[in-house]
């Protein structure tokens, strides 16, 4: 059995998750159910990010302690999970030291073994939301472009990466897609910063000034720089740097990264670098989405609009949101969110479209008690293949909201299959049934499609449906999605 092996990234441990990073599972969710039902053999991994100095100012200005703080957020992220029905295999956490840290030493000596670990003395601009060193380039006006404030100057001893030794190599990796990059813009972006050039990074920050973090070997009076254990957490987590690596062995190289977009250089560029380093595969491809904006403005506390995923499926359901952030919002570019675009859709596409169909196709079978099932006409049979076919075709470019869109299309083509043979005015008895026995393919089909994306309303409507060998009868009639008022 062919294996398939997909990441998120691990959220960041410094604030409870919200709106974006559930996006990001959702997407995740949806391919990885999509080659579970492939037959693929699919590990499905991610976890939380719970070092460097942001967590650990995050948690003093909260009065606790950082492993109390990060405990606490793990378990938020960990509950998503059960909250949008997520299929992951695998949580890891940074702060594990039985299970991540093995393979994080593992990786700093033989980064150190390949020669490409050097100290010297440095003097940079630190952005702390970032937990990276940052250049001029990076500004706007003096302050970090994606996180609005200013760097501070530090001048320290560090450890680095020899990250410029790898630049050509990976360069030439990213143009002939061994390392894949999607979209093409994400490519483009991370090739042009490549050309301009890239210098080598510091990879440790001094213990004294960063204790929330793992001690590099060999030197306790440094702490291994956060993206540079972080990464690792790709490999730690199926067995690199433990007892048995067979798992390792089994799923690596991975198949598929699916990222932020402010986290691209990290992913495309110091990653790459240190599995070529450690002589390690680099990952297949990176999907690389964009962010959720909140009414045209970008989720903060300050502005009070941070839209929780708990809050959200406490009002509408599970598969309300899950559709609408796979339909309602770009998958690789930035969306907007707002309740009032929720709702509209919710109501057009949920409860009087899916909804509305489920309900009147399963209402006329219910009436007559039981229908053969017949061959299905031409044109049916036909636009239930085009659109299987096409449903792939945008899977396998993660293009969500076309793949559901189509979805969509099948169901608009089954009300109007409705509508025009006015099946319920029909009086011959064999005709009805026949055309009956279409739209529950169509519906039934529509369920089987959903599956990746809406599982919990697939299985809903196949719920509601008795099959016998050649037959078929409605066992129960549920309300899908109750429409908003």
């Amino acid at each position: 059995m062919a294996k398939f092996y997909l990441t998120t990234s691990i959220a960041y441990a410094n604030a409870p998750p919200h709106i974006g990073f559930a996006f990001e599972s959702i997407q995740a969710d949806v391919v990885a159910r999509y080659y579970r039902q492939a037959g693929f053999d699919v590990f499905f991994l991610t976890g939380t990010d719970e070092h460097g100095t942001k967590i650990a100012r995050a948690a003093e200005a909260a009065g606790k302690k950082p492993r109390v703080f990060v405990d606490e957020i793990a378990e938020k992220n960990r509950a998503l999970k059960n909250l949008l029905n997520l299929s992951w295999d695998d949580f890891i956490r940074t702060t594990d030291q039985k299970r991540h840290w093995p393979g994080v030493l593992k990786m700093w000596r033989a980064l150190v073994q390949s020669g490409d670990i050097y100290k010297k003395q440095y003097q940079g601009l630190y952005c702390v939301g970032h937990e990276a060193f940052i250049t001029e380039k990076d500004l706007v006006d003096g302050k970090c472009l994606d996180h609005g404030t200013k760097p501070e100057i530090i001048n320290e001893e560090n450890y680095f990466f020899r990250l410029s030794k790898y630049a050509r190599e990976i360069e030439k990796r990213i143009k002939n897609d061994e390392l894949k990059i999607i979209p093409e813009t994400r490519k483009n972006e991370v090739l042009a910063f490549i050309k301009e050039g890239v210098e080598d990074i510091s990879f440790s920050r001094p213990r004294k000034d960063l204790f929330w973090g793992i001690p590099a070997p060999d030197d306790e009076t440094q702490t291994i720089y956060v993206w540079g254990e972080a990464l690792t957490n790709y490999i730690s987590a199926i067995g690199y740097g433990s007892d048995n690596e067979k798992n390792f062995r089994k799923y690596w190289p991975a198949d598929l990264h699916m990222i932020g977009k402010d986290i691209l250089r990290f992913h495309a560029l110091i990653w790459p670098a240190m599995l070529l380093s450690t002589k390690l595969p680099l990952p297949k491809s990176i999907f690389v989405h964009g962010f959720i904006t909140v009414e045209g403005k970008k989720m903060s506390k300050t502005l009070n609009n941070i839209v929780s995923p708990f809050e959200l499926v406490e009002k509408y359901g599970v598969d309300a949101v899950r559709y609408y952030l796979l339909r309602g919002i770009s998958p690789s570019e930035d969306g907007d969110f707002s309740y009032k675009k929720f709702e509209e859709r919710y109501n057009a596409d949920l409860a009087n479209g899916l909804g509305n169909y489920n309900s009147r196709v399963l209402t006329l079978i219910k009436e007559i008690g039981e229908i053969e099932i017949i061959r299905p006409d031409k044109e049916i049979d036909k636009k239930i293949k085009q659109t299987e076919k096409i449903i792939n075709e945008k899977l396998s470019e993660f293009k969500f909201n076309e793949a559901l869109a189509e979805i969509w299309g099948l169901i608009g083509f089954g009300d109007k299959y409705l509508n025009e043979n006015e099946v319920w005015k029909i009086k011959d008895a064999g005709k009805k049934e026949e055309k009956l026995g279409n739209l529950a393919l169509i519906l039934v089909k529509t369920a089987e499609f959903l599956s990746p994306f809406l599982p919990q309303t697939s299985q809903k409507i196949l719920s509601q449906i008795e099959f016998g060998k050649k037959s078929l009868k409605v066992k129960n009639i549920e309300t899908l999605f109750p429409r908003i008022k």
